[in-house]
Order: C-alpha cells, then sequence, then structure tokens
C-alpha cells in the first residue's frame, strides 16, 4: 500500500523515516548549499559565453570600437534567452537558433556602420567563428552540468503533483537518471494509488505547506486524479515562491507542445516549464516608475479640467466635490479611492451593487461617468502608489469576498496593484459585466504583463475617453 503523512506528522520527518537523507531539510546551511550549487549551475552557461565571446573578440574580431559593441551585443542577447536557466536535458543543438538569432541581430543592427570599414567587414565575415566558438562553449558547459548532476552535485529536490501512470513512470526514470537534475521525493495526491515508488506527502490542495515545509524548487504536475482547473491558483501560488513548475501536457505523446521554446524533455516524455508572472520585482519597479512620471504629467495636464468638473459637481448636487471609497488593491490592501462626485450623497455606497440607470445619479454626473473624467482624480492615487496606471479595477472588499468565493480565478487578480485601466475595461467589462470574464482578462493581463502592453491599454482608454459611445 502506499504509505502516506500520518495526522500530526511533519513532512519533513515522514520523508526522514521512509528515505533518511542527511542533505534534507530548510536549515541554514542546508539552504545555503542549495543556493550555492544553483549559483553555480545558472553561472556555467554565460560564463562558457563570455570566455567565448573574449576569445573571439582577442583572436578572431578586429582590436575596434564596432567589435566590442558588436561582441558585447551578442552577450547580452544570450543573456536574454537563458532567463529560465539550464534545460532538464541540455542540447547544443536546441540552443542553436537562439544563438544564430544573438549573433546575427547585432549584425543587422550595426550592418551600416561596420559596412563602411575594412575592420566591419572583417566581423561581418567572421560571425560565423564566432557562432562556433559560442557553440563549442555550450558543449563544454552542458558537459559540466551532466558530470555534477550525474554525481548528485547539481539535482534539487522535486515534487510530483499525479500520481497517474505517466506520473510513476517518469518518477521511476527521475529516480534512476540523475541526468535531468531533478530527484523526485514524493507525490501529491487526491485520490492514493497503490504500490508507488513514492510516498505520498499530502494531497495537492497541501503544495503551499508542502513547499513551504521542505524548501523544494522544482514542481512536476502530472496526471493525477486532481481537475486541471482545481490546479491553476494553487500553481500561481508557486510564482510567488519562486518555485520552477514543470508541466506534463495531455497528449504529449501526439508532440503537443513539444515545439515550444518552453518545452523540454525526459526520456521521451514532454515538460514545458511555465514562465513566472511577467509582473516580477524588477518588472514592478519599472512599472512604478513609469506610473509615477506619467500620473506627475496628466495631472499638470488636465489640472484646468478637473477644476472645471469640480465646480460642475459642486453645483449639481448639495454634497462634496470628491466621493472617496474603500477599494481593495494587491493582496487585498485597502486604500481610499478617489473620484469626482457623480451621485447624491448616499449611505450604502460600501454594499450596493450600482448600474447604469441608478436614479440617484445625478445630470453632471451622467456626463462625466460616461465620458469616464469621474476618475481623473484616481491619478493622485497613482501617484500615492495606491493603484497603478493600469491593471485589474479595485473592487469594494465587501463585494471581494463574495466573488472570491464564486468566480473561479477572482482572488488570483489580486496579484496586482489595481489599476485605473485596465485590459478587461478596454474590452467594455466594465459596469454592469460579467464578474468572471473580468476575472480571466484581468489574470490574462497579469500573465502577459509588458510596458508596451501597458501604454496599447492607456492609448485605447484614452481614445475611448475622447470618442466616447453612445448610450
Amino acid at each position: 500500500m502506499t504509505a502516506t503523512v500520518a495526522p500530526g506528522e511533519t513532512i519533513a520527518a515522514h520523508l526522514g523515516v521512509l528515505r533518511p537523507r542527511p542533505e534534507f531539510g530548510t536549515g541554514r546551511r542546508t539552504l545555503a548549499r542549495r543556493r550555492l550549487l544553483s549559483a553555480i549551475e545558472s553561472a556555467l552557461v554565460p560564463t562558457a559565453d563570455v570566455f567565448a565571446l573574449s576569445a573571439a573578440a582577442i583572436w578572431l574580431l578586429p582590436h575596434t570600437l564596432g567589435a566590442v559593441v558588436y561582441a558585447a551585443s551578442v552577450l547580452v542577447l544570450l543573456a536574454v534567452g537563458l532567463s529560465n536557466g539550464v534545460r532538464l536535458d541540455p542540447r547544443v543543438g536546441d540552443d542553436a537558433p537562439a544563438v544564430v538569432r544573438s549573433v546575427a541581430v547585432p549584425l543587422v543592427v550595426l550592418g551600416p556602420l561596420l559596412a563602411s570599414s575594412h575592420d566591419g567587414l572583417s566581423v561581418l565575415s567572421r560571425a560565423p567563428l564566432v557562432f562556433g566558438l559560442v557553440c563549442a562553449g555550450r558543449v563544454i558547459a552542458y558537459a559540466v552540468v551532466r558530470r555534477l548532476r550525474a554525481r548528485g552535485l547539481l539535482v534539487e529536490d522535486t515534487l510530483v503533483v499525479g500520481a497517474g501512470q505517466v506520473g510513476q513512470g517518469l518518477v521511476e526514470t527521475l529516480l534512476t537518471e540523475r541526468r535531468y537534475g531533478l530527484r523526485p521525493i514524493g507525490f501529491l495526491e487526491d485520490d492514493p494509488y497503490d504500490r508507488l515508488p513514492l510516498p505520498v506527502i499530502g494531497t495537492t490542495s497541501e503544495l503551499g505547506p508542502v513547499l513551504a515545509e521542505t524548501g523544494v524548487r522544482r514542481v512536476v504536475v502530472a496526471f493525477g486524479s486532481a481537475s486541471d482547473a482545481s490546479m491553476v491558483s494553487l500553481l500561481r501560488a508557486c510564482d510567488d515562491a519562486r518555485v520552477a513548475v514543470y508541466v506534463l501536457p495531455r497528449f504529449f505523446e501526439l508532440g503537443l507542445g513539444g515545439r515550444l521554446r518552453e518545452a523540454d524533455e525526459v526520456r521521451g516524455i514532454s515538460l514545458i516549464r511555465l514562465r513566472r508572472s511577467a509582473l516580477r520585482r524588477s518588472s514592478r519597479a519599472i512599472k512604478r516608475a513609469f506610473d509615477i512620471a506619467i500620473a506627475s504629467v496628466g495631472l499638470v495636464l488636465v489640472s484646468p479640467a478637473m477644476a472645471a468638473i469640480a465646480l460642475a459637481v459642486r453645483l449639481s448636487s448639495p454634497g462634496p466635490v470628491l466621493f472617496r471609497q474603500r477599494r481593495a488593491g494587491r493582496r487585498g490592501r485597502e486604500f481610499d479611492l478617489l473620484k469626482f462626485r457623480s451621485m447624491r450623497v448616499n449611505d450604502d455606497a460600501d454594499v450596493t451593487w450600482s448600474v447604469g440607470q441608478d436614479p440617484r445619479v445625478t445630470r453632471v454626473g451622467a456626463l462625466i461617468r460616461r465620458t469616464s473624467l469621474d476618475e481623473l482624480p484616481q491619478l493622485w492615487n497613482v501617484l500615492r502608489g495606491d493603484m497603478s496606471l493600469v491593471g485589474p479595477r479595485p473592487e469594494r472588499p465587501h463585494f471581494i469576498e463574495i466573488f472570491r468565493d464564486s468566480i473561479p480565478g477572482y482572488g488570483d487578480r489580486l496579484r496586482v496593484a489595481a489599476g485605473l485601466t485596465g485590459w478587461s475595461q478596454i474590452h467594455g467589462l466594465r459596469g454592469d459585466t460579467s464578474i468572471a470574464d473580468r476575472a480571466a482578462f484581468d489574470n490574462y493581463y497579469v500573465e502577459h504583463w509588458s510596458l508596451w502592453l501597458d501604454i496599447q491599454i492607456i492609448v485605447r482608454t484614452l481614445r475611448a475617453m475622447l470618442v466616447p459611445t453612445k448610450g
């Protein structure tokens, strides 16, 4: 029968009883050793690239500024291509297209400059040799990675979610072949099978606590009893924990996913590495700087219009010019959202779902709502850091608690700062529209964020404000 964790028994203790391994655990020395080994593995290929391009600069390329800029540009592009680290089954043949692009793109950009001189022509003619040197360096680096993995020095503890037949076969392969760098320690499964090669140490819903207790940083999602939908939120939580997640795609036998850039392979079994959310810490810093710059300029430019709107609101009905309401942003943090008041003063705004035909809306309020001018004060919220220019719309805490329990994926949209506008709004999902659709669009934005996407959303929002739809 399958071994399972007894009530009250810690996971680490259970593993220690079943399979003693002194290096397993989350102690300070163990974690420091893991970080060191992970850093060594991550540095091997970039180091090989540096040596290859240094050799090219010394022996192949002319000693000119153009050649140095070319070599540095190639190195930067190669580093960008290594953002996901070393593959499970690293092969230079798989890297060749990316290396070709890294070597060729700087030639296209610097082509006019290089072609104007004899030394530049030398750089152009020797680019294939640069490609060969980079590939040779990676051959050596991958050989070192395989050797260190085979000796158990660069092997990461791994959880396998799903204990179906394919998952069992994958575990048996990883237990016997260290060259893939994954060492499975157990299964997470809701409906345990008999005679598994490793113990079931928890259910799929316990993924977060198991990761926290064991310190594991690799997860493989295989076929099990849990539904795909139930796994989405759990796997998104892995992104915050900086865990590498590999997913075994359905119908992998037919080659599904095999041609994706993120696809990897373990002895004939395709694994797709989930890319981490685009809005990581460095990206959030860029986004915040962009918000401050645009919000500051925006407040200056629209200040005359805001003064005119404030006067109109003041004259339209008794009450304050600004409407303040508690909303929740990233991770549920509450703040006071600012808007120009568009309704007569009322006391139920925090728990009443307003609609477009609400009789409490004033005539001035109807106009500024239709043109979204009522939301201009939120530029101050953006400047303060309560919100971002682009992101999921902030909702009232009362409704968040309702929607989180009833709408799949609604809580996941709170991974990022709320926005003045967003991907769902420019697709018409504002006002009294589908909450489920909003959550789906917001989560799509989070997964695919880029600064260029933010710019596109802002441009489309401004266009909608200048040319509002009738109704």
